[in-house]
């Protein structure tokens, strides 16, 4: 994790300050707020501030340095060193209301080759992580160069490193170039097999990491029961909840193995709907009591496995909330995401640019809400305006007082400790990707089951 020079003098100050005065013991951090992801599940909370400590929200959660998740304790700090949540508080209280609300977008992108609207854009709105798309990938070493580009200008930008994500999950949803087809998810439940399904997962990631991905949006764990759904189908592992969710964590596992961040979606379950939320908005009649006894077991089980990100769906659950859709609802996101389940990690809408929300909120007033309601990640997948559209609604907001600054930090402070969990990092320049001896181990693989 880069800090700003200042602020790196600022750290040894304060390292020399801990080891020589005793106000507090060797070794002890500071308290900064802000909350841990589920990342170690430590990083990053939703609602937990990285400055003033007001008091968190209902449903939110402060750092959790002892959680469960699957790369283990974070370090000790020796003493006399701050420790990384402390490097991350400073880091945040140096940042500019602008830089901060950019952390907070993943932004989509034009052509097969980064263009001056891309480097304006990270450079001006400090766009924290770039999604690709199929159209955006032309080949491994248009993706390698692609990828080298926008890190470079990033690096000469901003503070902290770029999450640079991808829809994977091997059938119809596979956007990387150059990697042998993967099955689809119902392929990998009907196997049924653990091994089977981490090596999946395994795969996904190394082809990610092979082309400079650092954030897969996979796997799905969406329980495909209603046959007339138009968007889930064959993405899902099954019509079961077990199936799903034995499944899915070994996908999730097998991803996380590899260095990528898998990102499970699309909670609180998109398998039960008939309608296609890019197009329009879907509406699910069931109760509370319903959901978690079937939709939500497969995420509950992430979340006692230490997801680092979730994404949340745009679907209407009028029983929860009558008014927004999930990715708007704090009562979806906060209280019960947050809350019940017990989620500390990052959350991440779907595209906003998607009509479930674009043809019922305009985009600044999605932004407003999915924010107010516990989002930490805005997902802006078309369009450069889209996202200064977004960026301005936030700050307007903010200044109003209808969002707090507190509230942001808690946002990038969870945003920061993912990014420093994965040690992601813009300094290395991404190499021509080698694919032959993926593709082979897949190859065998799939004949074999």
């Amino acid at each position: 994790m880069r800090l700003k020079a200042g602020w790196l003098a600022v750290i040894i100050c304060i390292c020399c300050f801990t080891a020589g005065c005793g106000n507090k013991q060797a070794g002890q951090s500071d308290q900064t707020g802000g909350s841990a992801g589920s990342v170690e599940q430590q990083p990053a909370q939703e609602h937990g501030n990285a400055g003033d400590q007001p008091e968190p929200d209902e449903g939110s959660a402060l750092p959790d340095t002892g959680s469960n998740s699957g790369s283990g304790n974070e370090p000790e700090t020796e003493p006399g060193h701050s420790s990384p949540s402390d490097e991350i508080g400073l880091q945040v209280k140096a940042m500019t209301l602008e830089e901060k609300l950019g952390q907070m977008i993943i932004a989509g992108v034009e052509g097969s080759s980064a263009t001056e609207q891309t480097r304006k854009m990270i450079a001006d709105e400090h766009v924290g992580g770039i999604i690709f798309y199929k159209n955006n990938l032309t080949s491994p070493e248009g993706v390698a160069a692609y990828v080298n580009r926008i890190k470079e200008w990033n690096r000469g930008s901003n503070s902290a490193p770029l999450f640079i994500s991808v829809d994977e999950e091997g059938g119809r949803v596979s956007r990387l170039p150059g990697v042998s087809d993967l099955p689809t998810g119902r392929a990998v439940g009907k196997v049924n097999q653990p091994n089977y399904a981490a090596k999946i997962g395994s795969f996904l990631g190394e082809a990610c990491s092979a082309m400079g991905i650092n954030v897969d949006f996979a796997p799905v764990l969406d329980i495909n029961s209603n046959p007339d759904n138009p968007v889930i189908g064959d993405r899902s592992y099954g019509a079961t909840a077990k199936l799903v969710t034995d499944t899915g964590m070994e996908v999730m596992k097998g991803i996380q193995s590899t260095g990528v961040i898998p990102v499970v979606k699309h909670f609180p379950g998109h398998g039960d709907t008939s309608v296609d939320s890019h197009l329009e908005l879907p509406v699910v009649n069931k109760s509370l009591t319903q959901l978690q006894s079937f939709e939500w077991l497969p995420f509950k089980e992430a979340v006692d496995e230490g997801v680092d990100a979730v994404m949340i769906a745009h679907i209407l659950f009028p029983k929860l909330d009558p008014k927004y859709p999930a990715s708007l609802s704090k009562t979806v996101i906060t209280d019960e995401l947050r809350g019940t389940l017990g989620f500390k990690g990052v959350v991440i809408t779907d595209d906003l640019t998607m009509g479930a929300i674009a043809e019922h909120f305009g985009m600044g007033e999605a932004a407003v809400r999915t924010v107010m309601a516990g989002s930490d990640i805005l997902l802006v997948a078309h369009e450069y305006d889209n996202v200064a559209s977004v960026i301005q609604a936030l700050k307007k907001s903010v200044g109003k007082g209808d969002i707090t600054e507190e509230r942001i930090n808690e946002s990038v402070t969870r945003i920061l400790a993912l990014k420093n969990k994965y040690a992601l990092t813009d300094d290395v320049k991404i190499q021509t990707p080698k694919l032959t001896q993926l593709n082979a181990a897949i190859k065998q693989t799939l004949a074999s089951h």
